[in-house]
């Protein structure tokens, strides 16, 4: 990482900078959660924290604790803005986004503080990229209180598995069911599309279901079309 140690990465004059010897390992993560433009950077001593809302009913979390990283240094309590996550995630992969890169890409990331823009400094095989990323405003993002007295059922699911049952649903339904219930059908998926309806169950000590808690039957409807 010879290049990522030259004095303009190390200006004292950040407010933030971390790094890491693998940038691939970032993308990744975000990748998970790019599902709007835009996101909320929180960078605190504990982590950097990437927040995705959709139409403030929807918020997908990305943190990354301050260990991951080679260097993280933040000189402030707390540092917040926004910024193009498509755009970051292409900054992340301008070596390249093979499976198997004949080297890693060092990255470096450096923010100055409000209305400066977000540092990259990308390193592969020796040659250097800097990407500047505006940044702006952070919006205020829901605080969504699940307090433990006032849930009512709670399933976890694995995630490759819940996949695979979207997958089998009717994609002419605009309305998918989810009913949780302490008795059969314990957790179902349900849709209503051309061919008629159509009902997924899953007992509670399916394969798929890794924590079942359930104390009164619930059903909720999501339209497929937003």
């Amino acid at each position: 990482m010879a290049f990522l140690s030259q004095s303009e990465v190390e200006d004292d004059q950040y407010v933030f900078t971390c790094s890491l010897d693998n940038a691939r390992n970032l993308s990744n993560i975000l990748k998970a959660i790019n599902f709007k433009d835009h996101a909320a950077c929180f960078a605190t001593s504990n982590g950097l924290k990437f927040t995705v809302e959709n139409a403030k009913c929807l918020q997908a979390n990305a943190f990354i604790q301050a260990g991951i990283f080679q260097e993280f240094s933040i000189q402030e309590e707390s540092v917040i803005f926004r910024i193009n996550l498509t755009v970051l995630l292409d900054c992340l992969t301008i070596f390249g986004a093979s499976a198997v890169p004949a080297s890693p890409t060092a990255l470096k990331m450096c923010y100055r503080g409000y209305g400066h823009p977000l540092m990259l400094f990308l390193e592969e095989g020796g040659v250097m990229t800097v990407c500047k990323i505006n940044t702006q405003e952070p919006e205020e993002t829901l605080d969504f209180d699940f307090c433990s007295t006032n849930v009512v059922n709670k399933i976890i699911l694995q995630s490759e598995g819940l996949k695979e049952a979207f997958s089998e649903l009717d994609m002419t339904s605009d309305i998918l069911q989810i009913t949780m219930s302490p008795t059969k059908p314990y957790f179902r998926l349900s849709t209503f599309g051309n061919a008629g309806s159509a009902h997924l169950d899953y007992p509670k000590d399916s394969d798929l279901i890794e924590a079942f808690h359930c104390t009164e039957t619930q059903t909720n409807s999501r339209d497929t079309r937003e």
